[in-house]
């Protein structure tokens, strides 16, 4: 069963414009998000899907230069953009995250997609459409990720017609739990309260200074030395702890 992940990348933002490329260490957020999703085990491929518009173009060769492929597709209609890439990868299993989360775990990404596929190899039931860790949420923000089938993307492409649908992929199916098989995946220990995702300054300069402190050491840091560095600095965590997550 071919697993394709895609990660959602443009330059605009606004509240940070062009915060996938920021730098830290001398190397662009993206780049460290990329080096960790490559290390998913149960990932057969990778992707980038952005826009056609000038201003992404920047985020096209940063890919070409480490060698991901890219997919370009509406600005608007990310729904669209993410079945173009699934459908150019040829993907049975989509895996998306979104290229605000540069800490993000490789291992429960790939606990996610164990759960997804061994869900769908039990006869007796129902195949599961899709899996996250952001239906319930426990993992810290930025650690996000969801699994769904290619068909049940390709359902929402062709149905799907509200804005909120086409401009944020995965509505169409939690918001109809009726018809499609959900799944949530928590945490052992409630994390939620941590935000490690990058949509502020405030955010920028809290991954900064967990990248500085850990990256050098270890490139691979794991989620457990995210939260032992946080423990040893607690006032870090306030920097952004007051920012609030926009609503989708």
């Amino acid at each position: 069963m071919s697993c394709v992940l895609i990660v959602q990348a443009r330059m605009t933002s606004t509240r940070l414009p062009g915060k996938v490329l920021m730098p830290v260490l001398g190397q662009p957020l993206l780049a460290y998000e990329l080096a960790r999703l490559q290390r998913c085990q149960l990932v057969d491929r990778w992707m980038v899907a952005t826009t056609v518009n000038a201003s992404d173009d920047p985020v096209a060769a940063l890919c070409q230069t480490l060698e991901i492929p890219v997919f370009r597709g509406s600005e608007n209609d990310v729904l669209g953009r993410y079945y173009g890439a699934a459908l150019q990868a040829k993907a049975q299993t989509v895996v998306r995250v979104t290229a605000d989360c540069p800490l993000i775990d490789p291992t429960v990404i790939d606990e996610i997609i164990q759960h997804f596929q061994a869900a769908n190899f039990q006869p007796d039931q129902k195949a599961l459409d899709y899996a996250s860790n952001t239906l319930t949420r426990t993992f810290p923000r930025g650690l996000d990720a969801e699994v769904f089938s290619f068909s049940a993307l390709e359902m929402a492409h062709r149905e799907a017609t509200e804005a909120l649908h086409r401009e944020h992929v995965t509505p169409f199916f939690y918001q109809q739990p009726e018809r499609f098989r959900l799944s949530a995946i928590e945490a052992p220990t409630n994390h939620s309260q941590h935000r490690w995702t990058v949509d502020t300054p405030e955010d920028f300069e809290l991954i900064q200074r967990i990248l500085e402190a850990l990256y050098p050491r270890n490139p691979n840091f794991t989620t457990q030395d995210v939260l032992a560095l946080l423990a040893q600095h607690p006032d870090w965590a306030k920097l952004n702890a007051h920012i609030e997550q926009v609503k989708v």
